[in-house]
């Protein structure tokens, strides 16, 4: 498994907020959602994306945009707009007007998953929002820039296409199918962006196509409780244990037992924060041999006892 999958395998949709929006300009509409990650598109026309605080950045038609963290942003016809938007997307999955009151359905809904003027607009949004938890999470959105667009020419397929048609259908199974494209155009956005020359990809991400690095990342993360040494990992790389840990330090910024530990310790936390079973039964797998290893571990790297850990999660959702 490549160090991006296994990432993205603990950052799923379910019950995401996904829908469209028809506008003539001028307009604006304001996401205060507090969602982890926000894919954007514009179907027709061209906008903007206005994060708060930030530089106003061209979204051309087709562009596809990923917003990270929860602060507020607006998607504009133009980016110095002064007027009130439309209306707030709201983490309630609810529409208000900008001091709050909640809109009726019937003054912007348009259709399944459409809501703006009328449907004759000349502008289209498409939006979906990921909320997401947990260390593993974090470890991608932290390599991520607040806002990243991939331009239409730069798009490698047809996944967006296929979520556009799917939300103007109302059948059974709709949200488990759009959770799925979801998932599948946020795999797609993230590898289109890293391969752009621009983009400044996480460390772990171009090692892992590295031919010394890359066997040894992909054995850590398909086997992350085996008992590894520098010289097993060595051994996966087919070079000596000096060249292996020398390459791995100049591509990782960190020697290979660091970033063997550093990985362990994500996958506890989400496991602690995700499922009921023991701490023993944890470190065993993610490769500590007791309990108590696991936690002076823990203890060590997150400043938080496993058991405080746990219980402090249980208390935010």
């Amino acid at each position: 498994m490549d160090t991006l999958t296994d990432v993205l395998e603990h950052i799923r949709s379910a019950g995401a907020l996904i829908g469209q929006n028809l506008m003539s300009p001028p307009w604006s509409i304001r996401f205060d959602e507090g969602a982890s990650m926000t894919l954007v598109t514009m179907l027709c026309g061209d906008a903007w994306i206005v994060p708060d605080g930030g530089r106003p950045v061209r979204l051309r038609n087709r562009d596809v945009a990923i917003v990270t963290g929860p602060h507020p942003f607006s998607v504009t016809s133009a980016p110095d707009m002064q007027t009130a938007p439309l209306y707030v997307v709201t983490a309630a999955g609810t529409c208000t007007d900008e001091a709050g009151n909640v809109l009726t359905d019937e003054s912007i809904q348009l259709g399944v998953r459409t809501c703006g003027t009328h449907l004759e607009a000349e502008h289209a949004l498409l939006t979906g929002s990921f909320t997401t938890a947990g260390r593993i999470a974090e470890r991608l959105l932290s390599a991520l820039p607040r806002l990243l667009v991939v331009p239409y020419s730069q798009r490698r397929s047809a996944a967006m296409e296929l979520l556009q048609s799917e939300i103007a259908r109302d059948e059974p199974g709709q949200q488990a199918m759009l959770d799925r494209l979801l998932d599948l155009v946020l795999i797609e956005t993230l590898r289109d962006w890293f391969a752009l020359p621009e983009a400044s990809a996480p460390r772990w991400y171009h090692a892992t196509r590295d031919p010394v690095v890359g066997p040894a990342l992909r054995a850590i993360h398909d086997e992350p409780a085996r008992s590894w040494t520098v010289g097993t990992l060595a051994a996966e790389a087919q070079v000596s244990r000096a060249t292996f840990a020398r390459r791995f330090a100049d591509l990782l910024g960190e020697p290979p037992i660091s970033y063997l530990t550093g990985w362990r310790l994500c996958l506890a936390s989400d496991l602690l924060q995700r499922t009921d079973d023991t701490i023993d039964r944890i470190a065993q797998q993610v490769g500590y041999s007791s309990a108590f290893a696991l936690s002076a571990a823990f203890t060590r790297e997150y400043d938080v006892r496993p058991s405080q850990h746990r219980a402090l999660s249980a208390q935010r959702t």
